[in-house]
């Protein structure tokens, strides 16, 4: 498991909350978590007794991104729940705090550049 950073290159380190980074891969091609099916998110990224999320459901399937940006801590909890692809297309629609978008647009233009098209 990668130590907790912020940003590479970035000249300040963006919250996802206070007291917690914003946590950002290297690159979008490390994503290749599920896309289908259900799912069981751990305890430490969603708090309820029944964390199952059935990704089939469009709705559900970008709360669940929203949840996984917000609350990981490491990269490889980001790598085992998010696809790049999917990121990608959901990422106008998300709804999340500034500092993890800010963090995710600079260090990935494409998905500005996705958001602006949109």
């Amino acid at each position: 498991m990668e130590p907790l950073r912020s940003v590479t290159g970035s000249r300040r380190a963006y919250e996802a909350r206070p007291g917690r980074r914003a946590v950002v891969v290297s690159s979008l091609d490390e994503l290749r978590g599920p896309v289908t099916g259900t799912v069981e998110l751990p305890h430490r990224l969603f708090w309820q007794p029944d964390r199952r999320i059935d990704l089939d459901e469009p709705g559900l399937l970008a709360w669940m991104y929203e949840t996984v940006l917000t609350e990981a801590a490491h990269s490889d909890e980001l790598r085992a729940w998010l696809h790049g692809p999917t990121l990608i297309g959901l990422w106008p629609q998300l709804y999340l705090p500034r500092g993890v978008r800010r963090a995710w647009e600079e260090h990935h233009p494409a998905l500005r550049a996705r958001e602006i098209a949109a």
